[in-house]
């Protein structure tokens, strides 16, 4: 695990984080002059981003109520990101302020901003660390520090939220596995991804921007999945209702509609949450 105490300011280095240009789509301020550029690229060729964000971050806290409320007591958190408002841990301590969450990015703006809000919240905690190298994680949980955090031998909710997407097809099961196949009976599993399916409602050229935007500005290779690939990955997990589906089909909610609600498209961001029965 990185060092959590370096400055922020130190890495505004000239490129944009997937992170920081989704904090800056959801209207955050942990975001550098390079996000906000890239940003701004990416709704030039994509005017739905902004939405899109905002919807994928709904369904996560709707997730994350769900799993709180049938139980589960930590949340471990892959590629969390910048903290913003409805974050994982201010939406399950809601339901039970005893609830643990452990929040992992590679980013070291996300956790050092993450870890100023977590002041005094005994908890829950932010470490800077790669989710796609799980082994070493894993390692963290069973003998380092974090096993005060998150224990491996209750249920855990896992999350990969909007993240998986930058993992290329021959490294993702093994990204994915090693921590999902060590969750115990009852735990949880929660996925969004962008779905192949994103080129029914947006011409091919849309697509390829975004891609190039992301290549260029943030050296991220984005990948699509199809709804058969997505399936896969939630292993022996069993999906609950509604299933898999575009994320405002996710256990809509009246009080604060998804984006996609108001428009005559569905959201290319495809998600579901699986649980690991007995």
């Amino acid at each position: 695990m990185a060092d959590q105490q370096t400055s922020a300011q130190s890495f505004e280095d000239g490129r944009a984080t997937f992170s920081r240009m989704y904090d800056y789509l959801l209207g955050g301020v942990h975001n550098f002059a390079a996000d906000r550029e890239a940003a701004r690229q990416l709704l030039r060729a994509f005017p739905d981003a902004a939405d899109t964000a905002r919807s994928n971050r709904l369904f996560l806290a709707r997730a994350v109520r769900t799993l709180a409320e049938a139980g589960i007591r930590q949340f471990l958190d892959l590629g969390s990101g910048i903290p913003t408002q409805g974050n994982v841990h201010e939406i399950a301590q809601a339901i039970d302020p005893t609830i643990r969450v452990l929040y992992v990015d590679i980013d070291p703006v996300a956790v050092v901003a993450s870890n100023h809000i977590l002041t005094g919240n005994p908890t829950c905690r932010a470490v800077e660390a790669d989710f796609t190298r799980p082994q070493l994680l894993l390692d963290a949980l069973t003998s380092g520090d974090l096993a005060t955090v998150i224990d491996l031998g209750q249920p855990t909710a896992l999350l990969y939220c909007s993240v998986l997407q930058l993992v290329p097809p021959d490294l993702i099961d093994g990204v994915v596995a090693p921590i999902r196949d060590r969750l115990v009976p009852g735990s949880a599993l929660t996925i969004s991804h962008p779905g192949t399916a994103v080129t029914d409602g947006y011409d091919e050229s849309s697509v390829s921007s975004v891609a190039e935007v992301y290549r260029t500005t943030a050296a991220a290779d984005i990948v699509l999945r199809s709804d058969a690939q997505l399936a896969a990955l939630f292993g022996g997990f069993g999906l609950i209702e509604p299933g898999l589906v575009s994320l405002n089909q996710w256990r809509p909610e009246l009080g604060e509609p998804d984006p996609y609600a108001a428009k005559s498209m569905l959201s290319p961001m495809r998600g579901g949450v699986a649980v690991l029965h007995a």
